[in-house]
């Protein structure tokens, strides 16, 4: 399955942190992409050190017209999935959205507008209740991907964290 993550709006200041995050979860929980509209271009940066340090090939990248974007993916065979607590029940959908071979997870910072809500394939809602919508990305990446993503080995970084039952253990590839 192939998912990419689109970033639509940012609440000026208050919104790098979280746009960040939204990026790193993305990163994270298995997705190739984020596209982002009208973000700060650091935050690119800041992935790529990310990529540099712990390895993989996430890619970002700053868009212009967020509206063009949804048509071209939808016209290359993604499915949308706009997450809103507005939404279908994700309990209700995942097992048909685990079957899609491409996804465009939608992820809004200040009001939606109405035309995502009509062009996604699935709106999804992660509960009833206003919550972050980092968590409802991860929710959802790992819902639709059932764990597997955590599964893979990520190459190209300096350091590799080590699972350990206590403690941090932390390989630095870099020396000898």
């Amino acid at each position: 399955m192939k998912i990419e993550v689109l970033r639509i709006g940012q609440r000026l200041v208050r919104d790098d942190r979280v746009t960040t995050h939204v990026a790193l979860v993305s990163r994270a929980f298995g997705a190739s992409k984020i596209l982002m509209y009208d973000a700060n271009p650091e935050i690119k940066d800041t992935v790529a050190k990310v990529n540099k340090m712990w390895g993989g090939r996430f890619e970002v990248e700053i868009i212009e017209e967020w509206r063009k974007v949804l048509r071209a993916k939808k016209s290359d065979s993604y499915k949308v999935v706009h997450l809103t607590m507005y939404g279908e029940d994700i309990n209700a959908v995942q097992e048909l959205l685990r079957k899609e071979d491409k996804i465009l997870v939608v992820v809004g910072a200040e009001k939606v507008p109405r035309e995502v809500y009509d062009e996604a394939d699935y709106n999804v809602a992660v509960g009833s209740q206003p919550h972050s919508e980092i968590a409802a990305l991860a929710i959802l990446l790992d819902r639709i991907q059932d764990g597997v993503q955590f599964q893979r080995k990520v190459s190209g970084g300096r350091r590799e964290i080590v699972p350990t039952k206590k403690g941090k253990r932390v390989i630095d590839k870099t020396s000898p």
